[in-house]
């Protein structure tokens, strides 16, 4: 066996966040392989999550003191304006707010028929061809929101040997932005002085699937609600930081709300249970 056959077992041990941290060729080639053994492709990944490693070489180092002592997601209920702003909102602790979608009707209304049904025929949304318009196929055929909201009903259903699929889109739609609106509202635990991003990010899928290793290139911090479906998250430090801070997981069930960094915690998600995920977000500042 040569050297290449050799490594090939260590390089599909070795965490993402920890091949970020390689230079120039090096990194690219050791990131081709690393989503091939993982039975995905770097061009892929890149175009549905897209790297800020990649997109800004030049990224500003983190300083790891901000997340050297942190070795669990908090669990919090009761949450107020002031512990969230203190000790959540802009820090690297993340947190999952286990009634945090409180007075929200989203949890009986939302499903992947009634997403199916709120956007006109003729929606940008539909076919991405809106610039704040974005569709994340993950492992899938599908290339826009229309593809999927055509599959067949067995599939959506998860019946029988269907194949599986996860999805994301932002919804770019106003008129489907006023529908959503009406059943979930800015979580009870932010307050008025930080503004909401308009913009809502829908993820939704079948058990045994989500999203790869990854990092966000957004504006701001983030909240995720599930809304059905139970999600698994694991969240690694950036390179840099992979020796001082800890790699961290969290459950979230259905009527619960994380909160984290996404442009600083590297994330994957796995779909438990029995259930379709479906999963609603913005960001705030």
């Amino acid at each position: 066996r040569g050297p290449t056959a050799l490594l090939l077992p260590l390089l599909l041990l070795l965490p993402l966040p920890l091949l970020l941290g390689l230079g120039g060729p090096l990194r690219r080639s050791a990131l081709r392989l690393w989503f091939h053994l993982h039975g995905s492709s770097l061009e892929a990944e890149m175009c549905v999550v897209g790297f800020s490693d990649f997109h800004n070489p030049f990224r500003q180092p983190l300083d790891c003191r901000v997340c050297s002592n942190i070795t669990a997601v908090d669990r919090k209920s009761n949450l107020s304006h002031d512990e969230f702003l203190r000790d959540y909102a802009y820090s690297m602790q993340p947190v999952v707010v286990e009634d945090g979608q409180r007075n929200w009707s989203a949890k009986d209304i939302f499903s992947f028929q009634f997403f199916s049904q709120i956007y006109s025929s003729d929606s940008s949304a539909l076919d991405n061809s809106g610039s704040e318009c974005q569709f994340f196929p993950y492992d899938t055929e599908f290339h826009n929101l229309r593809d999927v909201f055509e599959m067949e009903a067995g599939r959506a259903g998860m019946h029988g040997n269907a194949k599986p699929w996860y999805i994301g889109w932002s919804n770019c739609d106003s008129s489907a932005a006023s529908i959503l609106r009406q059943h979930y509202k800015r979580p009870y635990f932010i307050p008025a002085i930080s503004e909401s991003s308009k913009m809502d990010w829908i993820f939704m899928g079948v058990p045994g699937h989500g999203a790869h290793m990854h990092i966000d290139d957004v504006d701001n911090p983030s909240w995720q609600a599930q809304i059905r479906g139970i999600k698994h998250w694991n969240l690694e430090p950036p390179a840099e930081c992979y020796y001082e801070c800890s790699s961290l997981e969290a459950i979230v069930y259905p009527g619960q709300i994380i909160v984290l960094d996404t442009n600083k915690w590297f994330h994957e998600t796995h779909i438990l249970g029995e259930e379709l995920s479906i999963t609603i977000g913005s960001e705030y500042d």
